[in-house]
Protein backbone atom coordinates (compact mmCIF):
# COMPACT_ATOMS: atom_id res chain seq x y z
CA UNK A 1 0.00 0.00 0.00
CA UNK A 2 1.45 3.60 -0.86
CA UNK A 3 2.07 6.10 1.85
CA UNK A 4 -0.95 8.29 0.76
CA UNK A 5 -3.10 5.38 1.26
CA UNK A 6 -2.32 4.64 4.10
CA UNK A 7 -2.07 8.18 5.82
CA UNK A 8 -5.85 8.86 3.79
CA UNK A 9 -6.72 5.33 5.49
CA UNK A 10 -6.00 6.91 8.77
CA UNK A 11 -7.48 10.01 8.64
CA UNK A 12 -10.55 7.91 7.43
CA UNK A 13 -10.53 5.93 10.58
CA UNK A 14 -9.92 9.08 12.61
CA UNK A 15 -12.66 10.87 11.00
CA UNK A 16 -15.12 8.19 11.79
CA UNK A 17 -14.07 7.50 15.39
CA UNK A 18 -14.47 11.06 15.91
CA UNK A 19 -17.74 11.48 14.69
CA UNK A 20 -19.09 8.34 16.66
CA UNK A 21 -18.00 9.81 19.92
CA UNK A 22 -19.25 13.05 18.73
CA UNK A 23 -22.48 11.73 17.74
CA UNK A 24 -22.46 9.93 21.27
CA UNK A 25 -21.82 13.08 23.18
CA UNK A 26 -24.15 14.83 21.31
CA UNK A 27 -26.97 12.02 22.36
CA UNK A 28 -26.18 12.67 25.91
CA UNK A 29 -27.15 16.29 25.91
CA UNK A 30 -30.11 16.46 28.14
CA UNK A 31 -30.33 20.00 29.46
CA UNK A 32 -32.07 20.25 32.87
CA UNK A 33 -32.75 21.40 36.29
CA UNK A 34 -32.32 18.86 38.72
CA UNK A 35 -33.17 20.82 41.93
CA UNK A 36 -33.26 24.72 42.43
CA UNK A 37 -29.30 24.38 42.94
CA UNK A 38 -28.17 22.43 40.82
CA UNK A 39 -28.34 21.65 36.47
CA UNK A 40 -27.13 19.22 34.22
CA UNK A 41 -26.81 17.71 30.79
CA UNK A 42 -25.53 21.40 29.36
CA UNK A 43 -22.42 19.79 28.12
CA UNK A 44 -21.86 16.02 26.84
CA UNK A 45 -18.33 14.32 26.85
CA UNK A 46 -17.37 11.16 25.43
CA UNK A 47 -13.76 9.36 25.61
CA UNK A 48 -12.10 6.36 23.85
CA UNK A 49 -9.81 4.60 25.71
CA UNK A 50 -6.78 2.22 24.54
CA UNK A 51 -8.82 -0.45 25.02
CA UNK A 52 -11.49 0.89 22.16
CA UNK A 53 -14.23 1.19 25.41
CA UNK A 54 -16.03 4.54 24.93
CA UNK A 55 -17.18 6.68 28.41
CA UNK A 56 -19.51 9.25 28.29
CA UNK A 57 -20.29 11.96 30.63
CA UNK A 58 -21.90 15.30 31.18
CA UNK A 59 -21.72 18.45 33.47
CA UNK A 60 -23.17 19.16 36.73
CA UNK A 61 -23.10 22.50 37.80
CA UNK A 62 -24.14 23.58 41.35
CA UNK A 63 -24.86 26.46 43.64
CA UNK A 64 -21.94 25.40 46.02
CA UNK A 65 -19.35 25.32 42.94
CA UNK A 66 -18.60 21.48 43.88
CA UNK A 67 -19.80 20.53 40.39
CA UNK A 68 -18.24 18.40 37.75
CA UNK A 69 -17.49 18.95 34.11
CA UNK A 70 -18.23 16.52 31.42
CA UNK A 71 -14.96 15.22 30.89
CA UNK A 72 -14.30 14.20 34.68
CA UNK A 73 -18.00 12.81 34.53
CA UNK A 74 -16.77 10.85 31.52
CA UNK A 75 -13.07 9.71 33.54
CA UNK A 76 -15.49 9.04 36.64
CA UNK A 77 -17.03 6.32 34.61
CA UNK A 78 -14.05 4.90 32.71
CA UNK A 79 -11.91 4.10 36.41
CA UNK A 80 -15.02 3.11 37.59
CA UNK A 81 -14.51 0.17 34.72
CA UNK A 82 -10.89 -0.58 35.54
CA UNK A 83 -9.41 2.18 32.73
CA UNK A 84 -6.65 5.36 32.73
CA UNK A 85 -5.66 5.98 29.95
CA UNK A 86 -6.88 7.78 26.70
CA UNK A 87 -6.76 8.21 23.00
CA UNK A 88 -10.09 10.52 21.85
CA UNK A 89 -11.80 13.25 23.64
CA UNK A 90 -14.78 15.06 22.29
CA UNK A 91 -16.72 17.62 24.03
CA UNK A 92 -19.69 19.49 23.10
CA UNK A 93 -22.44 22.17 24.32
CA UNK A 94 -25.57 22.02 23.79
CA UNK A 95 -25.16 25.05 21.83
CA UNK A 96 -23.82 22.36 19.56
CA UNK A 97 -20.32 24.06 20.27
CA UNK A 98 -16.98 22.12 20.35
CA UNK A 99 -15.18 22.66 23.46
CA UNK A 100 -11.56 21.95 24.72
CA UNK A 101 -11.11 21.19 27.98
CA UNK A 102 -11.35 23.71 30.64
CA UNK A 103 -7.66 24.53 32.78
CA UNK A 104 -8.61 21.90 36.07
CA UNK A 105 -9.90 19.55 33.65
CA UNK A 106 -6.63 19.74 31.25
CA UNK A 107 -4.45 18.68 34.70
CA UNK A 108 -7.02 15.99 35.90
CA UNK A 109 -6.76 13.82 32.22
CA UNK A 110 -2.71 14.71 32.34
CA UNK A 111 -2.26 12.85 35.80
CA UNK A 112 -4.24 10.11 34.46
CA UNK A 113 -1.75 8.10 32.21
CA UNK A 114 1.92 9.04 31.57
CA UNK A 115 0.58 8.99 27.79
CA UNK A 116 -2.39 11.21 28.08
CA UNK A 117 -0.24 13.96 26.68
CA UNK A 118 -0.89 12.66 23.15
CA UNK A 119 -4.89 12.00 23.35
CA UNK A 120 -6.53 13.65 20.49
CA UNK A 121 -8.92 16.37 21.41
CA UNK A 122 -11.41 17.72 18.47
CA UNK A 123 -11.25 21.28 17.98
CA UNK A 124 -13.44 21.67 15.26
CA UNK A 125 -16.80 19.68 14.02
CA UNK A 126 -16.05 21.31 10.34
CA UNK A 127 -12.79 19.76 9.22
CA UNK A 128 -12.85 17.61 12.32
CA UNK A 129 -9.15 19.44 13.84
CA UNK A 130 -7.67 17.83 16.15
CA UNK A 131 -5.27 19.22 19.29
CA UNK A 132 -3.24 17.01 21.63
CA UNK A 133 -3.68 17.49 25.52
CA UNK A 134 0.04 17.95 25.39
CA UNK A 135 -0.41 21.10 23.01
CA UNK A 136 -3.20 22.87 25.52
CA UNK A 137 -0.81 21.94 28.35
CA UNK A 138 2.87 22.63 27.50
CA UNK A 139 5.70 22.31 29.71
CA UNK A 140 3.15 20.17 32.27
CA UNK A 141 4.91 20.30 35.30
CA UNK A 142 4.48 16.06 36.19
CA UNK A 143 6.25 14.56 33.44
CA UNK A 144 9.23 14.29 35.49
CA UNK A 145 7.47 12.17 38.04
CA UNK A 146 6.29 9.91 35.07
CA UNK A 147 9.39 9.04 33.55
CA UNK A 148 11.38 8.26 37.31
Amino acid sequence: MSETNEIFNRNRVVYMEFERLYIQAKNSLNPRDISPFISAGRVASAILTDKGNVYLGVCIDTACTLGMCAERNAVANMITNGECKITKLVCVSAANEILTPCGACREYLMQLHESNGEMEILKSLEDFTTVTLNELLPDWWGKKQFNG
